[in-house]
């Protein structure tokens, strides 16, 4: 389920690579994906569950795979 915080098209896909590799390679909660992505290309939304979620169901979007499933989820 997304929440709308994040746009698809906003999110290229080195940056769809990086918060894959967060959230399934080492492993990091919507949250900590979240702030890691707050921190690196700055947003308001900082650890914001909410925003995680959303960055990775993009990210898993334009990298044509289901946030919802594994390895995502």
């Amino acid at each position: 389920m997304t929440h709308n915080l994040v746009d698809p098209a906003t999110v290229t896909t080195e940056m769809a690579v990086q918060l894959r590799t967060w959230r399934v390679d080492e492993d990091f909660s919507w949250r900590a994906v979240a702030q890691a992505a707050s921190d690196l290309w700055g947003s308001e939304y900082g650890s914001n569950q909410l925003y995680g979620e959303d960055l990775c169901a993009a990210a898993a979007q334009v990298l044509g795979e289901n946030p919802y499933q594994d390895p995502w989820n």
